[in-house]
């Protein structure tokens, strides 16, 4: 089998790639990276991957690459993903996250490919979520509350209309947040993670800048994500839509008071204003029965391992 990791060299890219190297060797793994990609996420597998230069945003590369390729899985993982980069930029987001997925279709359909795809969405589509819709159901409205959430809805719903229109075997999977070693550090519990081991390391003052510690978010550890992203394509119906969570979620301050815990270091919280959104999703829970169900997954690594593990991945780098 050949597999694609759009995204490869990114958070979730990088973990997915090292889970199929462990658990099916008899896999070939490819990725799609530019020519400015960091690949720091993945030196220690570089000898035992396949990587092609190419650009969701450019379908010429895109074509030329999965031609050479030709998988029989693709991880559709690439996205700009982070939230708060999406007010800044919001035509490049939709660009990236939007078009590029487009292209990615259009060429798979011009070649021919016969491809299973998992569309790796996000909790944040379902936006304003009402108090007696928690926890969140695949059925649940989608209200996007910013322009990152808006790009994945239409990532989402276009990946149903290719399966409707042209048979595409598409799984679309809602991811809900998930942390861990190598999460880039714009994200909560990274950011705050990075902050205090340069705290521990006499690198900056004691002071923990944070933004809205108020929402709510349901984190699942990277390591079981990936996992889940495999089951979708082992066992999810095409066409059809997982949530991929704990069930559990967390507001800002218990991720801030659980980082502390494991740390000696005495700091003192601040608010940054420039850390707060436009709009915020006050809660995001998942309900993720219908995936369980289907494949057998739960999370295995628990929320204070996935931090513990992100806390010590900071120390040996600042």
């Amino acid at each position: 089998m050949r597999v694609l990791i759009t995204g490869i060299t990114g958070f979730a890219g990088s973990h997915l790639a090292d889970n199929i190297l462990e658990h099916h060797p008899d896999v070939e793994v490819f990725g799609l990276i530019r020519w400015r990609s960091r690949l720091e996420n993945i030196l220690h597998i570089q000898k035992k991957i396949g990587l092609y230069e190419a650009d969701l945003k450019d379908s010429v590369s895109l074509r030329k690459s999965l031609e050479k390729i030709r998988p029989d899985r693709i991880f559709h993982l690439a996205a700009q993903s982070y939230v708060p980069a999406s007010w800044k930029c919001p035509a490049e987001t939709l660009s990236i996250n939007a078009i590029g997925q487009n292209h990615l279709f259009e060429t798979v359909l011009h070649l021919g490919l016969n491809v299973k795809i998992q569309i790796a969405g996000s909790s944040e589509e379902y936006g304003l979520v009402l108090p007696d819709e928690i926890p969140i159901k695949e059925t649940n409205p989608l209200r996007p509350l910013s322009p990152y959430a808006v790009s994945k809805v239409t990532q989402d719903l276009m990946a149903y209309q290719y399966f409707m229109s042209y048979g595409l075997h598409v799984v679309r999977t809602r991811g809900f947040n998930h942390t861990g070693p190598r999460r880039g550090e714009v994200f909560i519990c990274s950011n705050f993670a990075k902050q205090i081991a340069e705290i521990e390391k006499n690198k900056r003052e004691p002071v923990l800048n944070v933004g809205n510690l108020e929402a709510k978010r349901d984190f699942t550890d990277v390591r079981d994500t990936v996992r889940a992203y495999w089951l979708a394509l082992d066992k999810g119906q095409p066409g059809d839509v997982y949530n991929i969570g704990t069930g559990t979620a967390y507001t800002g301050q218990e991720v801030v008071d659980k980082l502390l815990s494991k740390s000696k270091v005495k700091v003192k919280v601040e608010m940054d204003s420039e850390r707060l959104r436009p709009s915020d999703v006050p809660v995001l829970q998942a309900d993720c029965s219908k995936f369980v169900k289907l494949t057998g997954w739960k999370p295995e690594v628990p929320f204070d391992k996935s931090l513990e593990d992100l806390l010590d991945y900071w120390r040996e780098r600042v």
